[in-house]
């Protein structure tokens, strides 16, 4: 359960890092009030009523346009990377010892010295589980 948890935070993560550093543009061809067109990335096709009205002889039509164009942008982050002086001076102190409790995690354990290890056992006069007939069934 917990390797689930993990890939699915680790999945998340990324996805919240694409979706961030992402730009892309939505351009929609409107006709009136009618969506005629949706793309992203690239120009909406229009419904093809402008070449109608440029074509047209009349030029009281020539200046009414029932279309129109939207473009909704956005923008993403482009440095990831901040550096070390724009930070203040609690969060240079937090990433200082967050990073130095990190690296002691693995840093080697000493091995300590067990201080009776040199003495031997008492020696064993009466064995008390049958001097008191208390036996395991």
């Amino acid at each position: 359960m917990k390797t689930f948890f993990h890939k699915i935070m680790a999945i998340t993560m990324a996805c919240v890092v694409i979706f961030t550093t992402m730009s892309f543009t939505v351009d929609m061809h409107f006709c009136g009030d009618t969506l005629v067109d949706v793309a992203l990335f690239k120009e909406a096709k229009n419904c093809g009523m402008e070449m109608a009205m440029n074509t047209s002889t009349s030029t009281e039509m020539k200046g009414m346009s029932c279309c129109h164009d939207e473009q909704i942008v956005s923008i993403g982050q482009d440095d990831l990377k901040p550096s070390f002086q724009q930070m203040d001076v609690e969060q240079q102190n937090f990433v200082l010892a967050f990073y130095d409790s990190y690296l002691q995690l693995f840093s080697p354990l000493d091995i300590h010295e067990i201080p009776f290890n040199g003495y031997p056992p008492p020696e064993i006069v009466t064995d008390i589980v049958i001097l008191h007939e208390q036996f395991l069934i």
